[in-house]
């Protein structure tokens, strides 16, 4: 932590982007009696807001001020509309995209990640997105796709993880027919296994939304508006409103020009500093002991230790890595998946319960009497207890059936 400099100037803490990791740190490093001019810097023009509640905000659940983070104001300055283009780690300065300067003694990268955009032939039309075509990742995204979708027949999801089957599902709830293209054998890979999977696809297809797994998009057909995805097989699904949702990629194009180690994120250690003095990453852009997590479990957790670090309150404070829960709540679709949900992981014990009627499918791996990890879909009462016990590495019950019991379940 740097001290205060040149007489009674005050510290000064740049917070590189003002998303929900960097909405938390600035949050909790005032709340823990963090001393700084602390200033926010967001290129959107909307205060920091919660994007895991996109698709809510898409279905009108909420309104977009109803998402909105607090920052830590008024002790802490959010500049919105203000893009940084440029890092100088040796003289603590930012440029901002207005040609204005502007000095730090520490700065916390929270650039978060852009939305992974592949290389669809017809994608783009003079440099902008086709009509039709939208990425998903910010409010003002979703004000576009929201307007679109008035208009729109018939919609294309293409990709099925976590924001994929979200905004179909959204899409769905609005009275669209919806279709998912999802390059991977079933929905939401990284997180559920093929049976889980296969019972999320059966729950969206009772919304209205049909899945194509093991299909990739080639092709956006159309002339000045979308009207078809062609898939790789060549077959073209028709539709006038495609949503791209392939993925996220870490920011990383400030810190790379600054000279920062950058592999797959902003390299970070145990206490999230980058190989510049002065300089943190948090959030999505961070990638600490090779692992970029891409979650908001995870961003929170870093925000608070660098928080409790740069605010004095634990000095000591360190970033071990996390044990993330993924979770999707969606009515009758909501989820959550937590650690090794593998099928053949050495050493280990799978319990597994379906339950055709509620469509609700749960799984847990043991090894011993430790939880490893679990999926829960279709009914989460028993999610608080089961991702307490994994976070704690508790030991489990003798029986751990009754973590998971549900009347006219049938064992596997």
């Amino acid at each position: 932590m740097s001290a205060v400099s040149n007489g009674a100037r005050r510290r000064r803490i740049a917070v590189v982007g003002a998303g929900l990791a960097a909405a938390r740190f600035a949050q909790q490093f005032l709340e823990s009696g963090g001393e700084a001019e602390l200033t926010l810097y967001g290129a959107e023009a909307r205060p920091a807001y919660n994007r895991v509640l996109l698709a809510d905000v898409l279905t009108g659940r909420y309104d977009p001020e109803a998402i909105t983070l607090p920052y830590g104001e008024p002790g802490a300055r959010l500049r919105t509309g203000t893009e940084v283009v440029a890092i100088d780690v040796r003289g603590r300065t930012l440029r901002l995209a207005n040609g204005e300067s502007a000095a730090y003694d520490e700065l916390v990268l929270a650039t978060g990640a852009n939305p992974v955009l592949p290389p669809l032939r017809g994608l783009y039309a003079d440099g902008e997105l086709t009509a039709g075509a939208h990425s998903f990742r910010t409010l003002a995204d979703c004000a576009r796709l929201a307007e679109d979708a008035v208009r729109a027949r018939r919609a294309v999801v293409i990709g099925g993880g976590v924001l994929g089957v979200s905004a179909a599902r959204a899409l769905a709830a609005l009275g669209l027919p919806v279709e998912i293209v999802h390059q991977a054998p079933h929905l939401i890979e990284r997180h559920l296994d093929e049976q889980a999977g296969q019972a999320l696809r059966r729950g969206l297809l009772a919304l209205g939304v049909d899945v194509y797994p093991g299909n990739r998009a080639r092709a956006l057909h159309g002339d000045g508006r979308v009207t078809g995805v062609e898939l790789a097989n060549g077959y073209v699904l028709a539709a006038d409103l495609v949503v791209i949702a392939c993925g996220a990629r870490p920011r990383t194009g400030l810190a790379h020009s600054a000279g920062l180690a950058v592999r797959r994120g902003v390299v970070v250690d145990d206490c999230l500093a980058t190989s510049a003095p002065g300089v943190y990453a948090i959030g999505d852009c961070a990638e600490h002991r090779g692992t970029v997590h891409g979650l908001a479990g995870p961003a929170w957790e870093q925000a608070d230790v660098l928080a409790a670090r740069l605010s004095g309150a634990d000095p000591a404070a360190r970033y071990t890595g996390s044990r993330p829960l993924a979770r999707l709540t969606a009515g009758p679709l909501e989820y959550a998946a937590f650690g090794e949900v593998g099928e053949d992981l050495p050493g280990t014990d799978v319990l597994r319960l379906a339950d055709a009627t509620r469509g609700s499918y749960k799984k847990l791996v043991l090894r011993g009497d430790r939880l490893v990890g679990g999926i829960l879909l279709g009914d989460l009462g028993t999610v608080g207890a089961l991702t307490r016990a994994y976070e704690r590495d508790d030991p489990l019950p003798a029986d751990p059936l009754h973590l998971l019991i549900t009347q006219g379940a049938a064992q596997w």
